[in-house]
């Protein structure tokens, strides 16, 4: 069982996970260790007199892929472990 969840966590490592926010304004992609791979900025979203808005989106684009992203390795887990509960272990990434 052992091999086989650290074959899951490999192949899931390399996945990747969209986040967005703003009305698909922003996007965030993450890969299966949550390092940012690319980050997408609508133009008109670009304005000096308001940065808060902008660092909020980035958070929340950012926020949603990183559940996205949770929610594919719980799944995958639980593939890899048939089922057996880990009792909420963290992966290591």
């Amino acid at each position: 069982m052992q091999r086989k969840m650290q074959e899951t966590q490999a192949k899931l490592g390399a996945e990747e996970r969209e986040g967005t926010s703003g009305g698909n304004m922003v996007r965030v992609v993450l890969n299966g260790k949550s390092e940012m791979k690319s980050i997408s900025i609508d133009k008109s979203l670009v304005n000096a007199d308001d940065v808060e808005m902008l660092e909020d989106l980035i958070l929340a684009a950012y926020n949603d892929a990183h559940q996205k992203i949770d929610a594919m390795m719980e799944e995958g887990m639980k593939e890899a472990t048939n089922g057996v509960g880990l009792g909420g272990l963290k992966l290591p990434f």
